[in-house]
C-alpha cells in the first residue's frame, strides 16, 4: 500500500509530468499534437492501400479499413509506451541524481501519457465507424475496462525494461526488435483464418497466446463487430497483467537502489 500512497503524495508531479510528456512528444513540431492523430492515421492508410493490393480484397475483407484502425492504434499505445517508456529513467538522470521522489512516478508518466494520447486516438475510431457506416453501439463502454487492462501490461513491461536498461546498455535497441517482431504476431493487419488449417496450428495457437492478440480483438469486438468481448479471456489477460505488474515493480524497487550510480 506504500506505493499508492507515495504515488498520491507526489500526484502533482506526477501530473506535471504527464503534460510534460504530451507536450514534449511533440515539442518543435508545426502541427503539434495533431500528431497523435496522424501518426497512426498515416499508418493505417499505407497499410490500407498495400495489403490489398498484396494480398486480394478477399484475404482482407470487407471491413478492413475499420479492422486495421482497431488494431493499429490500440497497438501504438502498447509500442510507443515501451519503446519511450524502455529509457525513461536515463532520460531523467539529470533530476534522479538531484530530487528524491519515487522513481516509478516516471515509467507510470510515461505509460499515463501514452493512455492520454490514445483515449485522443479513439477519436478516430469513433469518426471512421460512423463515417463508413459501421456505426457504433452500446458496447463501446467497455473500452475503459479494456484500456485498463492494456494499461496494466503496459506499465508491468514498462517498470522491468526501464528498471533493468539503466545496467544493461542494449536493452533498447534489443526492445525495438522485439516490439517489431512482436508488431506480426500479433493480429493487427491479418487475420488468423489466412493461416492454412489454422486452428489447432502451432502458430495458430502462439499468435493466441499473445495478451495482445485479446486485447486487440476485445477493441474490435466493441468497435468493428459490435459484440461485447470475450470477458473470459479479458479476465485471464488481466490476470497475467497484474503478476507482470507485481513482479515489475519487484524488480524496479531492487534495482532503483543503483540508479543514482550507474547513471
Amino acid at each position: 500500500m506504500n506505493v499508492f500512497k507515495s504515488i498520491y503524495d507526489y500526484r502533482e508531479l506526477l501530473k506535471t509530468n504527464i503534460q510534460k510528456d504530451i507536450r514534449g512528444r511533440y515539442k518543435g513540431s508545426f502541427l503539434g499534437v495533431l500528431w497523435s492523430f496522424l501518426n497512426p492515421l498515416l499508418q493505417v492508410v499505407v497499410y490500407w492501400m498495400v495489403f490489398p493490393y498484396l494480398f486480394g480484397r478477399g484475404v482482407t475483407g470487407e471491413n478492413y479499413l475499420i479492422y486495421l484502425i482497431t488494431g493499429i492504434i490500440p497497438w501504438t499505445f502498447f509500442a510507443n509506451s515501451v519503446n519511450i517508456g524502455t529509457g525513461s529513467i536515463k532520460a531523467n538522470a539529470g533530476i534522479i541524481k538531484k530530487v528524491y521522489f519515487p522513481r516509478e512516478i516516471i515509467p507510470l508518466s510515461q505509460v499515463c501519457s501514452g493512455l492520454v494520447n490514445f483515449l485522443i486516438s479513439c477519436v478516430i475510431i469513433v469518426v471512421f465507424c460512423i463515417g463508413t457506416g459501421t456505426g457504433i453501439t452500446y458496447h463501446v463502454v467497455a473500452l475503459a475496462l479494456i484500456a485498463f487492462v492494456q494499461t496494466i501490461l503496459t506499465l508491468g513491461v514498462v517498470l522491468i525494461l526501464s528498471a533493468v536498461d539503466v545496467y544493461v546498455q542494449d536493452v533498447e535497441n534489443i526492445v525495438m526488435f522485439i516490439i517489431n517482431m512482436l508488431f506480426y504476431g500479433t493480429p493487427i493487419v491479418y487475420y488468423l483464418k489466412q493461416f492454412s488449417g489454422a486452428e489447432g496450428s502451432f502458430l495458430y495457437t502462439l499468435i493466441n497466446l499473445n495478451p495482445m492478440t485479446t486485447l486487440i480483438n476485445s477493441y474490435r469486438d466493441i468497435f468493428l463487430y459490435h459484440n461485447w468481448p470475450n470477458f473470459q479471456a479479458l479476465f485471464i489477460v488481466l490476470i497475467v497483467s497484474i503478476i507482470v505488474l507485481v513482479i515489475g515493480y519487484s524488480i524496479f524497487r531492487k534495482l532503483e537502489r543503483g540508479f543514482a550510480e550507474e547513471l
